[in-house]
């Protein structure tokens, strides 16, 4: 909707390309000599931060009301969206307090019956992911085990089928964002939701021009509207999505983020950890799927 909108008020046509976050920048890695595409839109932005070389710096319109921790130290990428992690569960079989925090997940109880999409596929797993290591603390490849071990063999292949998942009974908890959860609760589906009690994180996703990106000034446009005012108002009001402007304040049944407990995430240490986070992850989830 966001680009149709663009679309609309501008002119100017956009061709779109959908695929997972990592699915899409291995493409563009592939084509950085000579990109096909304009604009990345979407994807955690630790995500884009491991891939900054990609990307051309661009501070756009209205960037001094992006709130300061949303921002880009080089505006290689610019925010759209802030995205907090939640768990949710399925209430018909489970109760509300066998499911509060992180540790859960690690419960014996719950092996088989937890619905996690591939993060070495997903970014919005990727951030699930990293947010339970800060909010558990102790031995990362511990942690990173032990979760593996509970998923049981089981990996979704997007975040898209985790809200499924969970609510027609295939499993009994799930890691998602806000935004998908809201809006499949408003939707009618069998799900509640709950903020971690140990911490969740708020990490944004971003959009960012490509270097050599055959129509710049056109790919500035789209991101200076993707944060323009009447857009993130629009993103609170019809996505159950949050806004990165500070001039902007949280509506609707949405709460204060300073209600939410939140781990210090470190956007810089999750993108330089990423590579060598996913492969001590494949190493756990192959052995346990092998044994």
């Amino acid at each position: 909707p966001i680009v149709k909108e663009f679309e609309s008020r501008t002119g100017i046509w956009v061709e779109v390309v959908q695929g997972g976050t990592n699915e899409l920048l291995e493409q563009l890695q592939k084509e950085q000599d000579a990109p096909r595409a304009d604009v990345m839109f979407g994807g955690g932005v630790e995500s884009l931060e491991a891939c900054r070389a990609l990307f051309e710096p661009y501070v756009c319109r209205g960037a001094e009301q992006i709130l300061p921790q949303y921002r880009a130290q080089d505006s290689s990428w610019t925010q759209f969206s802030s995205l907090p992690v939640v768990l949710v569960y399925n209430p018909k079989l489970l109760s509300s307090g066998q499911l509060s925090c992180w540790a859960d997940l690690l419960d014996p109880a719950l092996r088989g019956q937890i619905a996690f999409a591939d993060p070495s596929v997903s970014g919005s797993s990727y951030t699930p992911l990293v947010t339970m290591l800060c909010a558990l603390g102790g031995d990362a490849d511990e942690v990173l085990q032990t979760f593996a071990e509970n998923l049981d063999g089981k990996l979704l292949s997007g975040s898209g089928a985790i809200i499924s998942a969970v609510a027609n009974g295939e499993a009994l908890v799930g890691i998602t964002l806000e935004e998908t959860a809201r809006k499949r609760i408003a939707a009618g589906d069998g799900i509640a939701m709950v903020y971690p009690a140990d911490g969740t994180s708020c990490v944004p996703d971003g959009c960012a021009i490509l270097k050599g990106a055959q129509h710049e000034e056109n790919a500035k446009l789209f991101v200076d509207f993707t944060v323009s005012l009447s857009v993130q108002k629009l993103l609170q009001e019809r996505f159950c999505r949050r806004s990165v402007r500070g001039d902007l304040e949280s509506t609707g049944t949405l709460p204060a983020l300073s209600q939410i407990p939140q781990v210090d995430y470190d956007v810089g240490w999750a993108s330089r950890s990423r590579e060598a986070l996913l492969m001590s992850w494949e190493f756990y989830l192959g052995t346990e799927a092998g044994a």
